[in-house]
């Protein structure tokens, strides 16, 4: 680990110390929530995102030191590793900077350079690259021999020969590298034979722009549009340019024309055969990490706000998947989302059935004294939350609009059925829409996060980075509300540090033999939980009037211990310091700082005594589209329209007005000020009032505005 710890420190600008301790805690078998939260005296308060970046960089490390060995070997078995390449091998820590070491002496299937050498054309190869004879065509004929037939052959086999060598010099590569980093442009063009079929992509079918400064969504799609083989797309740069420096490079000044012609010549066929495309492939490759990190950063912000929208908390809900023709599904829902009654009502199109579905809807309310009704934002949506309030039911009952992205591939999913397996998928996504507004976090993880529909190109960038990094900002999220151990699910309890599916279920099944947990310490009885597991996750899970209040707090179970100290002291106990806001300002924080217990603890210690069982999430709240805009053609450019943002993205925000389509406010309409990156202004389920500047009915577009 030593050796990786200066390369990891200077790369991610952090102290050494900071990230030996990080790695002992993350090698300890440590989650990234807990080192978080409960070890900032060891990284020196490092977050989340820098504790994942020092476990990504030390994991590419690891692999790097791995593949750096199996190298040496290779080298080694050909007899051909010198001292000075092996010190060269070991003392890299770049993997583009090994592999170019490595290139020389990787096996290759047959290549014309091969084929020359075969035919013993690299002597000739080696006259011309050291540019001192006069009479090339001359030397040329000594090799007319065997399958060999002219000198002109045998000239071609020699430049075969030095073109391959000069695409395999670490120094040209590093060359063209820096031409392709400093002036490479992506350049599109439409398939001619498929324009009509391509005309969404319609930006780019004769597109050219800086490679360095094209954003992520665009990379993105113009190599989509390549892949669905509607455009063909390059990323390149000047060839006279790279011709231009690699001869300078590599044709001395006292080269004679005869060996200066052959030179130019293997220079010339080394970029366009070998050099350019090998580097192309590699600078798209970088860029398209660089747009997919992009793209996968801004749907993890996303689904992070989405994770930690404000739930109703726990009230008898009816949920309402909207529908015209196939009618409205209608589930009631007691306090902890267990499934009462379901029905269906046709108040819409073509049935009509309205008198019928209020009675339906009037007799529900009333049965199971319903406190808040839930309907789904899809098709119908704006149509049966109109009908819904236009009944009177009683201040009582809220009417909430729910984001019900990703519903139906919950009702389809295993869990579904195996929560409701004597229920159609209808019911099902019902269901989901009410408990999302109850707790949208304990919902929402039962889906892919990736099917939830608030990303970009998620099918276009890197699955398997894609996944994890959304599994731990589901994680992460789920550690920072802290979740119920009495109420939790088995999908909720899986996220939590340290547990995972079996002590998830273990747990739920522990509640089911013996009731609800009345402290964390009986945590501990669960099968299978260890001393380890507990440590990782006791912090995180809450019990709701338990006999111990600080169960109900963030404080990690191994510092109860000092708040029963600091109480003590204060003469007298923890539920009084608890309640007590002036009694805890008399804490001197610095008179409890020990070996194990710093001043960024003991902060957060007296933070969480303050707000016990407190939701960080804050409450739900009603919303109202704006009244009388139906449709597309009901907008007016200037007028202003209510909007929730259901996606941010990184050329703007879309901007849900309770029409079928869509509006967009493009990055450079969201403020009165330059905007680099729109999640700087606006998030996800942000409540927007935006001014409608562009309306195209048939393209189904709406642009809308936020400036003053």
């Amino acid at each position: 680990m030593s050796t990786i710890l200066p390369i990891i420190s200077k790369r991610l600008n952090l102290n050494t110390n900071q990230v030996a301790k990080t790695i002992e805690l993350l090698e300890s078998g440590a989650t990234i929530p807990f080192i978080a939260r409960y070890r900032k005296e060891a990284t020196g308060s490092l977050d989340e995102v820098q504790i994942a970046e020092i476990d990504n960089a030390r994991n590419q490390l690891n692999e790097l030191i791995k593949r750096r060995a199996f190298i040496i070997q290779t080298i080694e078995e050909q007899g051909q590793l010198t001292k000075d390449l092996k010190q060269q091998l070991e003392n890299c820590w770049e993997e583009v900077e090994l592999e170019d070491l490595y290139l020389p002496f990787k096996k290759k299937r047959k290549t014309k350079a091969t084929v020359a050498k075969e035919l013993g054309l690299e002597p000739l190869a080696n006259l011309i690259w050291k540019q001192e004879i006069k009479d090339v065509k001359g030397e040329a004929r000594r090799f007319v021999k065997g399958e060999v037939t002219s000198s002109d052959q045998a000239l071609e086999g020699a430049r075969d020969i030095i073109a391959e060598r000069i695409s395999e010099d670490t120094d040209a590569r590093n060359l063209i590298r820096k031409l392709f980093r400093q002036k490479a442009n992506f350049s599109a063009k439409v398939v001619k034979s498929k324009k009509e079929e391509a005309a969404k992509y319609s930006d780019y079918f004769d597109s050219e722009e800086s490679a360095s400064r094209a954003p992520a969504h665009r990379v993105l799609a113009m190599l989509r549009g390549e892949k669905e083989g509607l455009l063909r797309v390059k990323l390149s740069v000047d060839k006279e340019d790279a011709f231009f420096q690699l001869k300078r490079k590599y044709v001395k000044s006292w080269a004679s024309y005869a060996c200066r012609e052959q030179l130019e010549a293997a220079i010339t066929d080394a970029y366009a055969r070998l050099l350019g495309p090998g580097i192309e492939t590699e600078f798209r490759k970088i860029y398209k990490e660089k747009a997919d990190e992009e793209a996968i950063r801004v749907f993890s912000e996303n689904l992070k706000q989405l994770l930690l929208a404000p739930p109703l908390g726990n009230k008898r809900i009816m949920g309402i998947d909207p529908g015209f023709r196939t009618g409205c599904k209608v589930v009631c829902l007691d306090e902890h989302g267990n499934l009462l009654e379901n029905t269906t009502i046709y108040p819409h199109p073509p049935q009509n059935k309205q008198e019928e579905a209020q009675k339906t809807i009037e007799h529900l309310a009333h049965k199971y004294e319903l406190e808040a009704i839930a309907i789904g934002n899809g098709t119908a949506g704006k149509e049966s939350y109109a009908f819904i309030k236009s009944i009177n039911l009683g201040k009582q009952v809220e009417a909430f609009m729910v984001n019900e992205s990703g519903a139906s591939i919950y009702s389809a999913s295993e869990i579904a059925r195996k929560e409701f397996l004597d229920h159609d998928i209808t019911v099902r996504g019902a269901v989901s829409i009410a408990r999302r507004l109850m707790d949208p976090l304990s919902e929402l993880v039962k889906i892919d996060p990736k099917s939830i529909g608030v990303g970009q190109y998620q099918h276009d960038v890197n699955q398997t980075k894609l996944k994890a990094d959304l599994d731990r900002c589901v994680e992460s999220c789920v550690n920072l509300v802290g979740i119920n151990l009495n109420t939790a699910s088995e999908h909720v309890l899986t996220y939590i540090s340290g547990l995972g599916p079996t002590l998830a279920k273990n747990i739920v099944d522990y509640r089911l033999e013996h009731g609800s947990f009345e402290n964390i310490e009986q945590l501990k009885n669960v099968p299978r939980m260890g001393e380890k597991a507990f440590e990782q996750s006791a912090g995180f899970l809450r019990i709701r009037d338990g006999k111990n209040p600080l169960d109900n707090t963030g404080v990690h179970p191994e510092r109860y211990s000092l708040v029963k100290i600091m109480a003590k002291d204060l003469r007298t106990d923890v539920p009084s310091l608890i309640k007590n806001g002036e009694l805890r300002k008399s804490i001197h924080p610095n008179k409890y700082i020990n070996a194990e217990v710093g001043l960024p603890t003991i902060n957060d210690i007296l933070a969480e005594l303050a707000k016990p069982g407190l939701d960080i999430r804050g409450a739900a709240k009603t919303f109202e589209f704006t009244p009388g805009v139906n449709s597309i053609e009901d907008l007016r450019v200037g007028m202003m329209v209510n909007g929730i943002i259901n996606n941010v993205t990184k050329f703007g925000a879309f901007v849900d007005i309770g029409i079928k389509a869509t509006g967009l406010i493009h990055i450079s309409q969201l403020a009165d000020r330059f905007v680099k990156d729109p999640l700087d202004v606006v998030k996800l389920n942000q409540e927007v009032s935006a001014k409608v500047i562009e309306v195209d009915t048939n393209r189904k577009r709406i642009s809308l505005s936020l400036k003053g």
